[in-house]
This record gives structure tokens, C-alpha cells and sequence, in this order.
């Protein structure tokens, strides 16, 4: 499809789809990120064994990439190396992070979760990841974003430059509340692959965001 917001006139807040084996199919996956604008796809094993997502993560990467997407393997080197993947999302302590960081950046796109407070944020800053995510992979399990990580990346988007995502909630219009924080994107699961067709969120999830998303233009110049 080709009725969404051109990327190059994009100064807003910004969608990404977090994605396993369990919930979504791979056809289904990257029909959803030809859709409409998707900035990045998180992939992450959740219950899947290793040989299952390294093989669902090898037959989606290059088509996601095709659509325009940068695809981030979650918390597996191995898997990482062998889809030909552009990143690496991490939920780990930061004395891991250091080491992991260190391997795979600037070469690679290295960002990271696992932040459950002020401190903890400011830590992770000081290893320069590309991005920080406030919330958890399949942590959509209210209708909005938890309270504690917008608040998180409020404060955050006013006094750090590293980009930001929240995880959002598991309805479209949770994008909203996330957009107005300031950060830099939004992620989506249960919104984009629960209730009608993946095709469709996508579109509406740009909608709004094109509607209720304050510009970042500022924050670039």
C-alpha cells in the first residue's frame, strides 16, 4: 500500500511492532509492516524454542527489510548473526550490557529495556545505546501504556537525547498518551495482531499518530 505518510515528511512519533513465533505468523508479520510506516520490528523468542524462532526470524528479516523496517533480534547473538538481522534489543543487567555493547555498536543498532527506574535509566545512558525501551515485550496487557513508563519517558525526553520507545498498550489508541510524551516511538503487539486485520492497525495506528503526534522537529534542529 501506498496512501501512508511519506517517511522523509515524518517528524513525529514513530511506530514499531514487537513480534514472536507465538504471536503472529510470518506472512502475517510482514504484511502488517508493508501496511503503513513501521520504523522497526523487535523480534523475540517468547516460549519459542531457539531452533523455531532462528528459523521464523531467518524467514522474515529480509522481506521486513524489504518493507523498509529495521529488524532487531531480541536478547540472541547466535540468531542475530545468522538472520541478518540490523540490530540487537537487550533486557539485561547492565554489567552484561557493557560487554555486548562494546561487540555489536556503532556497527549494529544495540538497544535497551529492562529500565525500571531513574537510576537505572541514567546507567544504561552512560553505555550510549542507540535507543533505551521503557516497558516489556508482551507487556501490553492493559488497553493503555503503564503509567510508570510514561512518566519514565517523560522525564527521559527531556533531558537525554538517546531515543526512546514505550511499550504501548494492546488498543490503537494507546498510541496517543505515548505520542505526547515526546518520545521517539511507540510499540505495538497486541494492538496490531489481536482484533481485526493487521493491515488495518497499521493504517490506523499511523492515523492517529499523524493526527495526536506532536512534532519532533524541534528536538532535530
Amino acid at each position: 500500500m501506498a496512501n501512508h505518510t511519506p517517511i522523509e515528511d515524518l517528524n513525529r512519533c514513530r511506530l514499531i511492532i514487537t513480534a514472536s513465533p507465538e504471536s503472529v505468523a510470518a506472512e502475517r508479520l510482514v504484511q502488517a509492516c508493508e501496511a503503513g510506516d513501521v520504523a522497526s520490528v523487535i523480534l523475540y523468542a517468547a516460549g519459542s524454542e531457539s531452533h523455531v524462532f532462528e528459523s521464523w526470524c531467518k524467514d522474515v528479516t529480509a522481506k521486513l527489510q524489504q518493507a523498509g523496517c529495521a529488524v532487531l533480534i531480541a536478547d540472541d547473538t547466535q540468531v542475530f548473526g545468522r538472520s541478518g538481522a540490523d540490530g540487537l534489543f537487550l533486557e539485561r543487567e547492565k554489567p552484561k550490557l557493557e560487554d555486548i555493547i562494546a561487540r555489536f555498536s556503532p556497527q549494529n543498532i544495540v538497544g535497551c529495556g529492562n529500565i525500571k527506574a531513574r537510576h537505572n535509566a541514567l546507567e544504561i545512558g552512560e553505555l550510549k545505546p542507540d535507543f533505551v525501551f521503557f516497558g516489556k515485550l508482551s507487556g501490553d496487557i492493559k488497553p493503555e501504556a503503564h503509567p510508570k513508563n510514561i512518566a519514565l519517558a517523560e522525564w527521559w525526553a527531556e533531558l537525554i537525547e538517546i531515543p526512546a520507545i514505550i511499550m504501548g498498550g494492546n488498543q490503537l489508541d494507546s498510541v496517543i498518551e505515548v505520542a505526547k510524551t515526546g518520545v521517539d516511538f511507540v510499540a505495538l503487539e497486541g494492538a496490531i495482531f489481536g482484533e481485526g486485520s493487521p493491515v488495518q492497525n497499521v493504517v490506523a495506528a499511523n492515523a492517529l499518530l499523524d493526527e495526536h503526534a506532536p512534532s519532533l522537529q524541534e528536538d532535530d534542529e
